[in-house]
């Protein structure tokens, strides 16, 4: 599942559709490894995100519209169980977080097939991004709302959370700033975590 309702207020705009770069959209690549990597892939985009939606339905994913999305994160989120809820688990990626690379969603969903009831990455000692939700956590999920996340879900979850070290710095970095893009798009080399 792709989360793409953001408004990207501290980028001043629309920060999913800003180029790397290599000319990509952000979302877009971030879009086109899930689908390379997962069987499905459903993004949560806001309803007045015509272009973006059409552009990831595009790339090959599966577009719910959550009409709530000002709400925040929570809410996205619930809307994207409520969309997949016959999935036996939810590997939950973030649009802004493009550098990620497909063997770790691997190993995450790898985790999840394997009987973790929640899965998350780390990089040198920190946890990041995308986290895995095993069906046990269903009802939890459908129950989010506002801008928390899963991130409370996580801190709960004790010895539940399956943690995977990676070699993989893309799993801390999210552009949330223009200034972000720029450092982070690859006009310096490979991109580091903040």
């Amino acid at each position: 599942m792709l989360l793409a309702a953001g408004s990207g207020r501290r980028f001043g705009g629309d920060k999913l559709l800003a180029q790397l770069a290599d000319g990509t959209p952000i979302a877009l690549a971030t879009t086109a490894m899930l689908v390379a990597t997962l069987p499905h892939v459903v993004a949560v985009v806001r309803p007045d995100a015509a272009i973006l939606a059409a552009a990831l339905r595009e790339r090959g994913a599966d577009v719910v519209l959550c009409p709530h999305a000002h709400e925040g994160m929570g809410t996205s989120l619930a809307w994207g169980v409520a969309a997949a809820s016959d999935w036996t688990g939810w590997v939950v990626a973030l649009a802004d977080m493009p550098f990620v690379q497909p063997a770790t969603v691997k190993m995450l969903a790898a985790a999840l097939a394997g009987g973790a009831a929640l899965a998350a990455p780390r990089y040198q000692g920190r946890r990041g991004h995308p986290v895995c939700f095993g069906p046990s956590y269903r009802k939890a999920l459908l129950g989010l709302s506002g801008d928390r996340g899963g991130r409370d879900l996580l801190r709960a979850a004790g010895d539940l959370l399956h943690v995977v070290d990676c070699d993989d710095p893309g799993v801390l970095v999210d552009i949330d700033t223009p200034l972000e893009l720029e450092r982070f798009s690859g006009r310096s080399g490979t991109p580091m975590p903040h």
